[in-house]
């Protein structure tokens, strides 16, 4: 709604699409759904999860199935509604590069038309006052297994691919699965609830020290606000760098819901004596990985145990790598702009507390970078329930003005030692007119 800004989207991928092969049935995003495209900076907008659900006359079996973590396929079903409807975005355009233009001064974004088989159509080129990267994570498949993940045939597949390697992961004799957050997590239940008892033969092993359920406290939550960020982006380089490790629980960790329906379907085995053959062991690396076998093939993962230090190997069907996403890579498409570019001490861009990246002054368009500033904005960078807020503080500094009015506070935590913690003054209601004054 901002007439003052001409704005384009370029998206490499034919179509709008979240996490396609982790809709699992039932699977439930982990924030409110609140945290949608734009609640939590306009609520008004005709874009919230709600104004969805009333254009599709859902609004009031919404209300009465009392929701407040919908689906993954309810949110990605809302987020392609709105996609559909935004006339600025342009799919299958793949960005190259972006270079500063000094004599025009205005960013040089390069990109490639892709046709429909993925391939390069036709080159193309535009410019711009200023930029956002939101380019994501990408998935992790560690270097150890990646020989195996990218073989034909070979039966490694990341969470990511998930939902298309059902069918023949459930008619593995014996699948392992490899990663102790919320996918494998949600991974291992699937499988586990749609095989037989006696045909349960699933190994769950994770490098973290348990199955660990993520922190999802209130107090705990304030660290996903606006005020944690800002203090975040506040401390010094070594500070943060050891705050992001120790914080992992916060972010990888698994939802109590997923872990309370994991026991209860292994007890459900139980109930007629015996066990399952299910096998959930935390605190295990996988050392070395290899094919084995003539004409079927199998995999074989050497394992050590990280506390016993303990050494064994573990034969299966089938992996499934439930090992994380990780950002993708800032510096092929920011090359043309390395000249300009001001960095850490460990190489990665500088980033203010506006978003934008540190640029040398001669630059005097903005460049932005939406979700890929961990290292500087802290764990709450990649959240959904900051995404909205993080789009309004870029719009804000984009438009020069207070466009969406944010929050001076949104934490009962004040994480810092200030002497007077901000106390944001009560804003008054309207003053209403009696009505007896109208007679």
């Amino acid at each position: 709604p901002l007439p003052e800004l001409d704005a384009v989207f370029y998206e490499q991928r034919p179509a709008f699409d979240w996490h396609p092969g982790l809709l699992i049935d039932g699977a439930t995003i982990q924030v409110p759904f609140l945290a949608d495209l734009v609640t939590l900076a306009d609520p008004t907008s005709p874009w919230t999860f709600l104004n969805y659900l009333k254009s599709r006359e859902r609004l009031f079996p919404f209300y009465f199935a009392e929701r407040f973590h919908i689906q993954r396929a309810e949110f990605d079903a809302y987020c392609r509604w709105v996609a559909d409807h935004l006339p600025g975005l342009h799919f299958r355009h793949q960005v190259d590069s972006v270079r500063w233009n000094p004599a025009r001064e205005l960013f040089e974004i390069d990109y490639t038309r892709l046709g429909h088989d993925g391939t390069a159509a036709a080159p193309g080129r535009t410019h711009a006052h200023n930029v956002v990267l939101g380019i994501g994570t990408e998935p992790h498949v560690p270097e150890l297994l990646r020989p195996l993940a990218d073989a034909p045939g070979v039966p490694v597949v990341h969470a990511a691919d998930y939902l298309a390697h059902r069918a023949s992961l459930l008619a593995a004799d014996h699948i392992t699965v490899v990663g102790s957050g919320q996918s494998g997590a949600e991974i291992f239940l699937d499988q586990l609830r749609h095989r037989a008892p006696g045909h349960d033969r699933i190994h769950w092993i994770g490098r973290t020290e348990a199955f660990a359920p993520m922190e999802y406290s209130k107090l705990g939550l304030e660290h996903f606000t606006p005020d944690y960020t800002r203090y975040f982006h506040s401390l010094d380089e070594a500070t943060r760098e050891r705050l992001v490790t120790s914080q992992w629980q916060l972010h990888k960790g698994i939802d109590t819901a997923t872990i309370a329906a994991i026991h209860d379907e292994l007890y459900r085995r139980t109930l007629h004596g015996g066990w399952p053959q299910a096998v959930l062991t935390p605190g295990v690396r996988v050392r070395t990985a290899g094919r084995v076998g003539i004409g079927i093939s199998r995999i074989e993962l050497h394992l050590e145990h990280l506390q016993q230090g303990h050494r064994t190997c573990l034969t299966t069907d089938a992996v499934v790598l439930a090992t994380g996403h990780r950002q993708r890579p800032l510096e092929p498409i920011l090359a043309g702009l390395d000249p300009y570019l001001r960095r850490d001490n460990r190489e990665r861009p500088r980033v203010d507390e506006h978003f934008r990246l540190v640029l040398d002054p001669v630059v005097t368009g903005h460049a932005y970078i939406q979700n890929a500033a961990l290292h500087t904005h802290g764990v709450g960078t990649p959240d959904l329930g900051l995404a909205a807020w993080r789009s309004a503080a870029i719009l804000n500094s984009l438009t020069g003005k207070e466009t969406y009015p944010l929050p001076a506070r949104t934490a009962f935590t004040t994480f810092g030692l200030e002497p007077h913690p901000r106390i944001p003054q009560a804003r008054r209601s309207e003053t209403l007119t009696h009505l007896a004054e109208h007679r």
